[in-house]
């Protein structure tokens, strides 16, 4: 009972953790859909979590929920590092595609360091086998796993789903 009290407190706070996230970018923005478009990437955090956590043999547990809570600052940091530089780009009047290619370019490095050293730092969580390394394995895992595949989605899917809506905004407005 009292973990399952533990998981529904956890899970209100990773739906408030997103909210809050998304009011941040949406007034730094100063627009609703930036930062819808870099939420996106988020749902596929799950894939990589739960994929880690089979792949290590480690149970769904607190631990695990926790390093899915910190996934979302973690995650959206990446997602805005790239849609900032491209809308840097097209306030200086750079054409959509080319704005969306060469931000794509230019901030793949350090979406790319980032994320490897943010992987990096919880690697010797998941290779360790000393005493008490199994309580914090599944969080090395969940933010391992997550951060692979939701990093692989921002630098592809993000800037795609950018320009398919920026595409359709300019062709309302024309």
């Amino acid at each position: 009972e009292e973990q399952r009290k533990s998981f529904r407190d956890l899970m209100l706070l990773f739906g408030l953790g997103v909210i809050l996230v998304y009011m941040v970018m949406a007034s730094q923005f100063e627009s609703l859909l930036h930062p819808f478009i870099i939420m996106f990437s988020i749902p596929f955090l799950f894939i990589g979590v739960i994929l880690f956590l089979l792949i290590g043999n480690a149970s769904f547990s607190l631990i695990s929920l926790i390093g899915l809570i910190m996934l979302v600052g973690i995650v959206v940091n990446n997602g805005i590092v790239l849609v900032d530089y491209i809308n840097i780009l097209r306030a200086r009047g750079t054409a959509l595609w080319e704005a969306v290619m060469t931000g794509g370019r230019r901030r793949l490095r350090p979406v790319l360091m980032t994320a490897l050293t943010t992987m990096g730092g919880v690697f010797p969580m998941i290779i360790s086998r000393g005493e008490g390394s199994e309580a914090w394995r599944p969080l090395g895992l969940a933010v391992f796993g997550g951060l692979l595949t939701s990093t692989l989605i921002t630098l592809i899917f993000v800037p795609t789903l950018y320009h398919l809506i920026e595409q359709r905004r300019e062709a309302r407005r024309r």
